[in-house]
């Protein structure tokens, strides 16, 4: 059976009831989709938490090299990264038992995905979050 993402309806609720961010290959460069991206998510009043190596700091907030490192609660991971490196990141979704994945558009692996939604978490795939939000929450 091949994937299918949740309902508009489901991802509005998701949405709207998230806070806390973690931005999985967020760049400090700000001409690249996944800083312009967090940066609106920010605008809408989400909590941004940088996930990326080798970066002190992006968009005023604290980077970590990895989830496992994030101290403080995850509400929703957002992933710009290669399908081919989703592995890791479902498995750390898993181990600090987050409530829900979204793989932005492009990244697309089926396997990582069922897995993810085998282990409870809600998964969004090949979808842009900013664009979603502003078609359903404005």
């Amino acid at each position: 059976m091949a994937f299918t993402n949740p309902s508009p309806e489901e991802i509005r609720a998701l949405l709207g009831a998230i806070r806390h961010v973690a931005v999985v290959g967020l760049s400090p460069k700000p001409n690249r989709p996944s800083h312009q991206v967090a940066s609106a998510l920010q605008q809408f009043g989400y909590h941004i938490i940088p996930v990326r190596p080798a970066v002190d700091e992006i968009l005023g907030e604290p980077a970590y090299a990895k989830l496992a490192d994030v101290p403080g609660p995850i509400d929703l991971v957002d992933v710009f990264r290669a399908p081919d490196q989703i592995a890791p990141i479902i498995d750390a979704c898993i181990e600090r038992k987050l409530p829900a994945i979204w793989l932005q558009d492009g990244v697309i692996n089926e396997a990582e995905a069922q897995r993810a939604r085998d282990a409870g978490l809600t998964v969004i795939m090949d979808r842009c979050i900013y664009r979603d939000y502003m078609q359903l929450m404005r």
